[in-house]
């Protein structure tokens, strides 16, 4: 598989993220919406770039059979490290080459959270998710939003940053990676020219998110609450839009 990029990041993703508030407000939010489209468990889930399975675990724990597949050993050994009871196959390989190593199996649905925005296009990976999932099955993708490129700089008052972002979709990361933001049209097209078309979007993080972003802490006591605030905000308009990352469901014909 060659070098694990992702090694030296593997326990700040895993351990650190996804411990905050706004990791746990990321899994809530994500699942409930999740919740609203996929058929009843056992049914197959394939978490494709799944990581240390923060949002493929749950759907576990409800019964559902999960397949978790990432290029990263470390990101792997994170999810087994984490892993209780539940029944869950785990395969390293990359997102492009998804169908492959699963040997051609399809998925009642295919979830791809947090990937595309490593990558630099889109189109390989989004393939790969349409092929991997059964007729009337659901994709599900949450990456970051190219029509809100400007808030996050302009909330740590980096203005020249914020200026140039309104026509870029590419910054560091919060992790120290360079990433890049797709919009919801962009990916709803490629979706549906793979025979996938959309059925909804929704936002993930908003006040959570830009509350970090302007030095603001938000109480852990509070979690519960944010996450029910956050959980409205990206069922509706015009907050969703304003999402740092959104969340795009399709369903194949």
């Amino acid at each position: 598989m060659g070098d694990d990029t992702w090694a030296a990041l593997a326990g700040q993703f895993a351990d650190d993220a996804y411990a905050s508030v706004k990791g746990r407000v990321r899994t809530y939010v994500l699942h409930r919406q999740l919740l609203e489209h996929l058929p009843p468990p056992p049914a197959t889930v394939l978490d494709v770039g799944g990581g240390a399975g923060h949002q493929s675990f749950p759907l576990a724990r409800a019964g559902y059979d999960v397949t978790l597949l990432d290029s990263s050993p470390a990101m792997l050994e994170k999810a087994r490290q984490r892993l209780t009871s539940e029944r869950v196959t785990f395969v390293e390989a990359s997102g492009e080459h998804a169908e492959e190593a699963v040997g051609g199996r399809r998925f009642d649905a295919v979830l791809c959270h947090g990937v595309l925005g490593y990558l630099d296009r889109p189109d390989p990976v989004v393939d790969q998710l349409c092929r991997c999932v059964t007729s009337g099955g659901v994709v599900s993708i949450m990456t970051g939003n190219a029509h809100a490129m400007a808030v996050r700089p302009a909330l740590e008052q980096r203005w020249e940053d914020a200026l140039a972002a309104f026509d870029s979709v590419e910054e560091v990361g919060v992790l120290g990676v360079p990433t890049r933001a797709d919009t919801v049209e962009e990916l709803g097209e490629l979706l549906r020219s793979r025979g996938v078309p959309p059925v909804r979007w929704y936002g993930v993080w908003l006040f959570v998110d830009w509350l970090g972003f302007g030095g603001a802490e938000v109480d852990p006591a509070d979690a519960e609450r944010v996450a029910a605030v956050e959980f409205e905000a990206g069922r509706r308009d015009p907050y969703r839009a304003l999402s740092r990352v959104f969340h795009l469901v399709g369903r194949k014909a």
